[in-house]
């Protein structure tokens, strides 16, 4: 019998907050809340794309959000905390504790269970994106490129990243649900990177926290979104 990684009672999910250029202010409270025992949970699990840009081996970028790093170091060293790499926070293991679980792209799917029912999570641009997207995104994650790009890029990126507008609905959206999930086995499907905040069938597609500061919290076997 294959052995899952554990998915607890009250896991609280967040997904593409988009910190610092998208709700900065609610992204921190929450953290602090978490840290501080105000919001309990066991298990924190952070869905991809948290930041606006956070890259491993940026100097500029590990100083800029040195505190907020240490705050999820601190949050790992009270309870368990997942970090799922998406397409604009990637090659994080230099930056947290050991305690923080990072996973990487290339190893999403990540696979939970509870009970006798299993849980893939993924950020959410691994299946069905455009090649030319594919492409891209596994270029700028390959980590002998990044050590040869400059600060200036990452610090230019994140200031265009302030005039991205990210909260928009998808039109065909079930549609392009139900491809995603042809590439899945598991009982439920948990992705973010999408910001529809939609449930379909067995598929989740999270809440940007960015966009509506809604996380998502498995309670009672089940996934609900809120703002907490």
């Amino acid at each position: 019998m294959l052995m899952y990684h554990k998915l607890q009672e009250g896991a609280i999910f967040i997904a593409d907050a988009h910190y610092p250029n998208h709700k900065a202010n609610e992204l921190l409270e929450l953290l602090n809340a978490i840290n501080n025992g105000t919001i309990k949970t066991a298990q924190l699990i952070l869905l991809g794309d948290i930041f606006d840009l956070l890259v491993g081996n940026s100097p500029y970028l590990k100083k800029q959000f040195s505190q907020e790093i240490e705050l999820i170091n601190t949050i790992a060293s009270k309870i368990e905390v997942l970090y799922l790499e998406g397409n604009h926070d990637f090659y994080l293991t230099p930056l947290f504790s050991s305690k923080v679980k990072v996973i990487p792209i290339q190893k999403q799917p990540f696979i939970m269970q509870n009970s006798n029912t299993t849980y893939a999570l993924c950020h959410g641009d691994k299946y069905t994106m455009p090649l030319k997207y594919r492409l891209y995104t596994k270029l700028i994650r390959n980590p002998l490129l990044l050590k040869l790009l400059p600060d200036s890029i990452a610090i230019n990126k994140l200031k265009q990243m302030q005039q991205k507008k990210i909260c928009k609905k998808i039109p065909n959206f079930n549609t392009i649900a139900t491809k995603i999930k042809t590439n899945y086995t598991s009982d439920y499907i948990i992705e973010g990177h999408y910001h529809q905040g939609k449930i379909i069938d067995n598929y989740y597609a999270l809440p940007s926290f960015g966009c509506s500061t809604k996380v998502a919290i498995f309670q009672n076997n089940s996934l609900g979104f809120k703002t907490l």
